[in-house]
């Protein structure tokens, strides 16, 4: 019977700059009794892993230029906001009052960049946390770690939450990963009836971002790391950038 668990690791510590996310983890299984295994898969929220890289940053020290000023008028911001969105952004994609959707310096499109308010800190809201820098190449260098730890050939997700065009709702999404196909080509199997498929990829690391979101959350849960235990991972290696969308096959840009 095919089975799947996905478990919250409890008691990660509130994340400071420079601490070591797999020592951390290694720990936060130590106390369940778990032990990394080989095709386990550890999905890590952007969050913690921005605050380890040091990415938090006070909208007290921005100076917004004049075209900030301008989409802030536009779009009822904060002058200062919109001008760290335009630093990191490569386009606005869209924006109305309230909203700018943008692509980011990664590729994907998301709202403000990926920039949060959220749990950042009790220091005020003037702070704020920008993405990780290289999220695919973070990833593999905690697969590293934690393989050197452990023994253990497990696969990593970095994830963020996002809106989707045309769906309500934010979900998990890979914004980083490593030790397996982020985007699984299924093409040329066959289905049930042998008539092969011929369309058929999987965002895998989204699908495993978005069931660990469901114990993870997006307020005060704190627990930032999730273990999904019961999968053969496919063979092979990936990033989740190999999942966005080269411009010239997007029917809707």
């Amino acid at each position: 019977m095919p089975q799947l668990t996905i478990t919250a690791l409890p008691g990660m510590p509130l994340i400071q700059q420079g601490d070591d996310l797999a020592r951390l983890i290694v720990e936060a299984l130590t106390r369940l009794n778990l032990t990394l295994q080989n095709n386990d898969v550890l999905v890590i929220t952007s969050k913690i892993v921005s605050k380890a890289q040091g990415r938090r940053l006070d909208l007290r020290t921005v100076t917004p230029s004049a075209h900030a000023e301008e989409i802030a008028a536009q779009t009822d911001k904060d002058p200062r906001l919109v001008e760290v969105i335009l630093n990191e952004a490569a386009e606005i994609s869209r924006m109305r009052r309230g909203a700018i959707i943008t692509r980011h310096k990664l590729g994907f499109i998301s709202a403000n960049a990926g920039i949060d308010h959220s749990n950042v800190g009790a220091d005020g809201e003037d702070w704020i946390l920008l993405l990780p820098v290289d999220p695919d190449g973070t990833a593999r260098q905690l697969r590293d770690q934690l393989l050197a730890q452990t023994g253990a050939q497990a696969g990593i997700v970095i994830s963020d939450t996002h809106g989707r065009p045309f769906r309500m709702g934010n979900v998990g999404t890979a914004i980083g990963s490593a030790g397996f196909p982020a985007l699984w080509d299924l093409r040329g199997r066959p289905d049930l009836f042998n008539r092969q498929l011929q369309y058929t990829d999987i965002g895998l690391a989204d699908e495993l971002a978005a069931a660990a979101d469901l114990l993870s959350g997006q307020a005060n849960e704190g627990l930032p790391v999730t273990l999904i235990r019961g999968l053969q991972l496919p063979e092979g290696d990936g990033r989740a950038s190999d999942l966005i969308r080269p411009p010239e096959m997007n029917l809707y840009r």
